[in-house]
């Protein structure tokens, strides 16, 4: 009976999940596509660059969070290529950027790093 038992559950999560996402299957996928093109240098000390695609919308912002969530920046794109400079707010260790749309919904999240 436990074998039983043990080849419902493997067939339950081998046939019940899907490999892919639902977001596939309603179309939302296309506009999910990747926004920030590249970020540099990573590991960052005294700068770092985000380099984004020609469709972001001016009405973007890009926020910095520290790893335990206090927000270091906050800026709106207004071109395809954004410096932030790294002053002595950021100490050494990992850090989140969010891309937001104007109703502050996340459209990317990376992470990267600053070494001082």
């Amino acid at each position: 009976m436990k074998q039983l038992y043990t080849l419902g559950i493997l067939t339950l999560f081998t046939f019940g999940t899907s490999f892919v996402p639902d977001r596939a299957v309603t179309g939302e996928w296309l506009e999910t596509q990747t926004k920030v093109l590249r970020f540099y240098p990573n590991p960052a000390t005294s700068f770092i660059s985000f380099e984004f695609d020609k469709s972001v919308d001016k009405t973007y912002t890009l926020q910095v969070y520290n790893f335990i969530g206090r927000k270091m920046t906050d800026v709106r794109i207004t071109d395809s290529k954004i410096t932030l400079n790294l002053d002595d707010q950021y100490l050494r260790g990992l850090y989140i950027y969010q891309l937001r749309d104007q109703s502050s919904r996340i459209i990317e999240s990376g992470k990267f790093q600053v070494s001082k």
